[in-house]
């Protein structure tokens, strides 16, 4: 029994990372679930999304968050500087984003990209 609760209480601590979807479950997702970004703010927890939308700021100089506004409203993404920094990515700049909706218990939505592309 008390393997039982020591395996039980491992896995509740680990779960989490073991829970996970992987990168390409949620572009997988993202692909078939094109919305907007007031459809984005309702949405549960890794939840894999496809946004088009233009780029308001960075919020911090050489940070990973962008502001991203369409015509149902904004919201913050989190761009890793691998993908923001090779397309130099700025205010204005018109983008398609797949990634996964981040909810949090004390801070509003985002959405934690995976993939961006500058459109025309």
């Amino acid at each position: 029994m008390k393997k039982y609760l020591l395996l039980s209480a491992m896995l509740a601590i680990a779960s989490p990372a073991v829970w996970a979807k992987s990168d390409q479950a949620i572009l997988n997702e993202a692909k078939n679930n094109v919305t907007s970004i007031a459809q984005a703010h309702k949405m549960k927890d890794e939840t894999g999304v496809t946004l088009t939308g233009q780029i308001v700021r960075q919020l911090k100089a050489g940070g990973d968050d962008f502001e991203l506004k369409d015509s149902s409203g904004s919201i913050i993404i989190d761009v890793d500087d691998e993908l923001w920094k090779p397309i130099q990515l700025k205010a204005g700049d018109h983008v398609r984003v797949l990634g996964e909706v981040d909810t949090h218990r004390n801070k509003p939505t985002d959405i934690e990209v995976i993939q961006i592309e500058r459109i025309k």
